[in-house]
């Protein structure tokens, strides 16, 4: 169990656990999941609703798979009006329908989102405490006076201001994942809500070569039996009476019993095991 301040249901969160089993095939990315390795692999349970772990309106589940080269991850979302309309990376994508991926590390996690489009969005958080001369993320990637960093959890970001008990973190919002490989999958008419769609798929890569700042010295691929902290997210904007309701309805595999994503505390955990499937 995990209890902190903050949190709904008695701050007691009780975390998902995903078992990620290696894989013989090298996939290609292209957001088909009628690969074989993808019908052999474990599929999660589905998502919950973020907040009271009630189970979310569209069935939304995901599956990840390991080699030697790459941590793989697959979702399956049923959608009944397929709705992408930002094109631009790095665009605002939570303002819409999307998926999101949140792998940390231990004084540092990354945000990843993606929408029907394949539009993507990318953040990397340090800990403010974390971020100091000498220390693992001093380096030129994470250098606040040249590279494009935002603060989360501060003054200006009222929902989250002095809630985490860590505090603030720096965000990187031009770091991007070496390497990363993603596509989208359709199973219906983009942008047409005259007819009704069946869902999307999402399809991705993550080299271990890009996860080495997010491992901080853990192995890589991770061994037998290791665990790390992720979490998957959906969030869905609906519409009622001709106005949008505000905020979306998030979905994730591991509730946070409060409606804020940036909690690595609360993640998912992950373990790898050498088995395959």
């Amino acid at each position: 169990m995990v209890d902190f301040k903050g949190c709904s249901q008695s701050g007691k969160i009780k975390p998902e656990v995903y078992y990620c089993y290696r894989t013989s095939s090298s996939l290609e990315i292209n957001g088909d999941l009628e690969k074989p390795a993808w019908k052999k692999a474990r599929k999660s349970s589905r998502f919950v609703d973020m907040v009271s772990g009630q189970p979310a309106f569209f069935d939304t589940k995901l599956a990840a798979l390991a080699d030697d080269h790459y941590f793989y991850l697959a979702f399956w979302l049923e959608e009944p009006d397929l709705q992408a309309h930002l094109k631009e990376m790095d665009s605002f994508l939570w303002l819409e329908n999307d998926v999101e991926v949140f792998i940390a590390g231990p004084d540092c996690y990354y945000e990843l989102q993606i929408n029907a489009l394949g539009t993507i969005y990318e953040v990397f958080y340090i800990w403010q405490e974390a971020l100091r001369p000498g220390s693992f993320f001093d380096r030129p990637e994470f250098d606040l006076m040249s590279r494009k960093v935002d603060v989360l959890g501060g003054f200006q970001d009222g929902s989250r201001y002095g809630r985490h008990p860590r505090g603030r973190r720096w965000a990187f919002m031009d770091w991007d994942f070496p390497g990363l490989k993603w596509a989208v999958g359709l199973d219906g008419t983009l942008n047409d809500s005259s007819d009704v769609d069946r869902g999307w798929t999402v399809e991705l890569a993550f080299p271990w070569s890009g996860l080495e700042v997010l491992a901080q010295g853990r192995p890589l691929p991770p061994g037998d039996g290791d665990k790390w902290l992720m979490n998957f997210f959906r969030f869905e904007a609906f519409e009622a009476n001709g106005r949008k309701i505000e905020p979306s309805i998030g979905w994730s595999l591991s509730p946070h019993g409060l409606y804020d994503s940036h909690w690595p505390e609360l993640f998912a955990q992950v373990v790898f095991l050498k088995e395959s499937t």
